[in-house]
């Protein structure tokens, strides 16, 4: 079995079982209380393995929240947000027009016909996973006049459930991608297993980690791999611990949602 990095906690719990039993934020100071603590929970895993806390991103997921709740999370700070159906994104971007520094990241996947509209509005892609993919998205950028930051989603849990490259297709993935300099590769992102088991969640962020580490050595000069994009509400602690640059919170801000998590994923995949 893979072993995390030095001096991390091998006792580091998920906290999955509050999946779907979080208050639902409700003002601006709930926002920023739930801000607080999360931030708190960041702080506190970076510190069992002598990370900065600077070094981690926090990207609050806002997926099926309303425009007045992402308003009040706004006001409590949330200045980019992930959302995982791209038609759903646009859509708030373009109700929102008045809150110009607010930005989007799309982390679901994305078919290529939907790929226009990342190009249009994102300013961040957290879920590439095709050359085709690549190709469309890098079209559009360029007739936008515009780049985008991307991170290539990796299935490390090895579900059939979920979208991502496998871990040994990834090196040749990165040397076929366009280079015209519209698409920015930053780095990888994974989806863990959902399980209340934290072995079998870490030994999915480990491998992430261990795969870019590899990668650093024979990726192309102009691909950075230096972001890890994993960990969600109930286990962002652990990937932590295991090198996760953006971590990707949203019930733990937001609060339980009312639609269910198949209306997103797939039925094994949870995205926060």
């Amino acid at each position: 079995m893979q072993t995390p990095l030095p001096d991390a906690d091998p006792g580091t719990q998920t906290r999955h079982a509050l999946h779907g039993q979080y208050p639902r934020a409700e003002t601006v100071d709930d926002f920023r209380h739930n801000l607080a603590v999360v931030r708190e929970r960041i702080t506190a895993a970076c510190r069992r393995v002598g990370r900065d806390p600077a070094g981690v991103r926090l990207l609050p997921v806002s997926k099926t929240i309303d425009e007045a709740h992402i308003r009040l999370a706004y006001q409590a700070g949330c200045r980019l947000l992930g959302e995982n159906k791209v038609q759903e994104a646009h859509h708030k971007w373009q109700a929102m027009q008045d809150l110009g520094d607010l930005q989007w990241s799309v982390i679901g996947h994305l078919q290529t016909n939907k790929a226009k509209l990342v190009a249009r509005f994102a300013s961040e892609f957290q879920a590439l996973d095709s050359l085709r993919l690549a190709q469309t998205l890098e079209r559009r950028l360029q007739s936008e006049g515009r780049s985008l930051d991307v991170f290539v989603q990796v299935n490390t849990s090895n579900e059939a459930s979920k979208y991502g490259l496998a871990p040994d297709e990834v090196a040749g993935f990165l040397q076929a991608l366009p280079r015209s300099g519209a698409l920015r590769v930053r780095g990888l992102m994974t989806l863990a297993l959902f399980s209340a088991q934290p072995e079998q969640v870490r030994a999915c962020f480990v491998r992430l980690r261990e795969l870019r580490d590899q990668l650093r050595q024979q990726a192309p000069a102009d691909i950075s791999l230096d972001e890890l994009s994993m960990g969600m509400s109930g286990d962002f602690e652990i990937a932590i611990e295991e090198g996760a640059s953006v971590v990707r919170v949203g019930q733990a801000i937001f609060g339980a949602r009312t639609v269910p998590d198949s209306h997103y994923w797939p039925s094994n995949e949870r995205a926060d």
